[in-house]
């Protein structure tokens, strides 16, 4: 398969960039393996990182939403929901296109020389499920003697957890070597596996296993930015369709759950018939 990747590439870029130094701003915590406990780090970002990674400013908001989802203190666990949602209905899974760390690095993954393939198109259900178990279910159902939600997802899949936090932290800290046993095996085989598989599917790890691509991919088609295309304009041509790296049609479906947003569609259109931003065309035109 020939690689595909988006158009607009260096805009977005900027914006990744942008996005992963500001999400990670603490970079000198990182040689002495220290975290940042500062007042910014009750906040969550947009985007999948790890709270554990030194150099995080922020928490993360899967990793905040299990830890506290199965205790009796719900104040937390309310504003973390809210955030969620005022991401996704505002965004929508543009916060995965341009604003998710762990997202450049995949993007970084797909430009190695891998034989570039398509996804199985029922994989995309892998997300939801992960969700629904590791991040909804496992957490509630299992808690510790402090009542506190089981981090299922954090400590069994995440593999940005293992690349921004574990790894480094692990290398500056020789006495927590000690304590590494097959969990951190498996957290490794994990990371190694979407790495892997980032090599040859653009954005394996979002399209498969995310369950933060899951809830904004749910909002996609609620979302205030929102891709929409001139039925007037569009000849059918198909080139749309086949620039998208995340496999979509956007004449068919544009707010699908899978769609991050990244323009390449609006680009390749020669009859400027997609349009992505806030409201509709004609309530740009005020008409």
């Amino acid at each position: 398969m020939k690689q595909i990747r988006p158009l607009k590439t260096w805009k977005r870029k900027l914006v990744q960039l942008a996005a992963f130094g500001f999400t990670n701003s603490h970079v000198g915590n990182i040689p002495g393996g220290k975290l940042y406990t500062g007042p910014w780090k009750q906040f969550c970002s947009p985007g999948l990182h790890c709270y554990s990674c030194p150099a995080a400013s922020f928490a993360c908001p899967i990793g905040a939403l299990q830890a506290v989802s199965g205790s009796m203190n719900y104040d937390f666990s309310f504003y973390v929901t809210g955030f969620l949602l005022a991401v996704g209905v505002l965004l929508g899974r543009f916060a995965c296109g341009w604003l998710c760390p762990f997202g450049l690095v995949q993007e970084l993954l797909y430009r190695l020389p891998f034989r570039k393939r398509k996804l199985l198109k029922g994989l995309r259900w892998g997300k939801y499920l992960v969700l629904a178990v590791f991040v909804l279910i496992l957490p509630v159902a299992a808690t510790n003697y402090m009542g506190m939600g089981k981090p299922a997802f954090c400590q069994f899949i995440c593999p940005s957890g293992t690349l921004f936090g574990g790894i480094p932290l692990l290398s500056t800290h020789p006495e927590l070597r000690n304590t590494v046993g097959g969990l951190f095996g498996l957290k490794l085989a994990v990371l190694g596996a979407v790495c892997f598989g980032s090599g040859m599917v653009f954005r394996f790890f979002c399209r498969v296993l995310c369950p933060l691509g899951a809830i904004y991919g749910l909002l996609n088609r609620v979302s205030f930015y929102h891709l929409e295309v001139d039925r007037s304009r569009c000849v059918n041509c198909g080139k749309c369709r086949d620039r998208c790296p995340m496999e979509g049609d956007p004449v068919k479906d544009p707010g699908s759950p899978e769609c991050i947003r990244c323009g390449a569609c609006k680009e390749t259109c020669l009859k400027n018939a997609i349009r992505l931003g806030f409201g509709t065309k004609k309530e740009k035109k005020g008409e």
